[in-house]
């Protein structure tokens, strides 16, 4: 057995109550996220790799902020309000300068419900131009579910609707440094916005790109596929996205992605063909991906459904 005595344990103790520190989950304004300089100004945070819960208080999400010499904007905000009040002492460490823009890139909640914690900077929030009427079609229904999945975690935690919408491109200046905002057409949801920070060559692609964790579809499988090809013939020096690390080798992240949801569209298509049901399908397609993927039963069948009615009528 081991043992350790005087300053030693001390020591280890240390150790231990800082480990259990960095593993919390966000439970108070006053605590504070997290965060890697990913590059000069670009900091991201890493949420854990599971569904929200009480025990990970809704922070499961990369989320972000860039520094201009200017100003700073805020790349999505976290599952709770909460989340988003960590966020932002995070950024108060870093900087002083305005929050001037929170920036959206979809509507799922645990990308966006931590936007309130903002409310004192009065940023433009800004999101994809399909937004604002997918959070007022869902957002009762996120705020039920954060309620019954966070419990106190959730207290306070509202849907803040965008101000100003991207229907193509929009450009922000943070001061000496310019990023550029895209919206996508349908692909993992129908509201997708990408963040290129053009002094770095760092692409925010967000839930357009998951790493480790599966995939989930709830767009189109096949415009989302469209989207991956072209993303796949650009250059970035890095890519952030909406799950999981940063990948060393991006490209091979989205090859990785397509597989997946390759594979999807081929099972499918061949259960379909052979007439036979969503059921069998949603029972046997993807199968040979589950080794490859966290939360893999948790979300293929939902993503089997989803592309199953998606090809059937095309």
């Amino acid at each position: 057995m081991f043992t350790c005595n005087g300053p030693g344990r001390v020591a280890l103790a240390l150790v231990f109550t800082l480990l259990a520190l960095a593993a919390a989950p966000v439970h108070s304004h006053s605590e504070v996220l997290s965060v890697v300089e990913l590059a000069p100004g670009l900091y991201v945070h890493h949420g854990a790799q599971q569904d929200a819960s009480a025990a990970n208080g809704g922070d499961i999400a990369d989320i972000g902020f860039v520094v201009g010499a200017e100003r700073v904007a805020v790349i999505d905000t976290g599952g709770s309000l909460r989340v988003g009040q960590a966020l932002r002492q995070a950024i108060r460490r870093v900087t002083d300068l305005p929050i001037a823009y929170v920036i959206l890139t979809h509507m799922h909640p645990d990308h966006v419900l931590g936007a309130g914690a903002f409310d004192e900077d009065a940023p433009e929030i800004i999101g994809h131009v399909n937004l604002p009427d997918a959070l007022t079609r869902r957002g009762a229904f996120y705020l039920e579910r954060a309620r019954e999945h966070l419990g106190e975690a959730a207290d306070g935690t509202r849907v803040v609707m965008p101000g100003s919408v991207v229907e193509d491109m929009r450009e922000l200046d943070l001061g000496g440094r310019v990023l550029e905002l895209r919206a996508y057409p349908t692909a993992h949801t129908n509201n997708d916005l990408s963040v290129l920070d053009r002094k770095t060559g760092t692409l925010w692609l967000s839930d357009l790109l998951f790493v480790e964790r599966l995939p989930v579809l709830d767009g189109s499988l096949l415009g989302w596929l469209r989207v991956m090809d072209r993303l796949a013939e650009t250059d970035f020096t890095r890519v952030v996205p909406g799950h999981g690390p940063v990948p060393g080798d991006w490209q091979a992240a989205l090859a990785a992605q397509r597989r997946y949801l390759d594979g999807l569209a081929a099972g499918i298509r061949g259960v379909i063909q052979r007439r036979g049901t969503i059921e069998e399908a949603v029972a046997t397609v993807g199968r040979d991906e589950a080794q490859n993927w966290l939360l893999f039963d948790d979300y293929n069948g939902r993503n089997v459904t989803a592309a199953f009615v998606e090809l059937e009528w095309e």
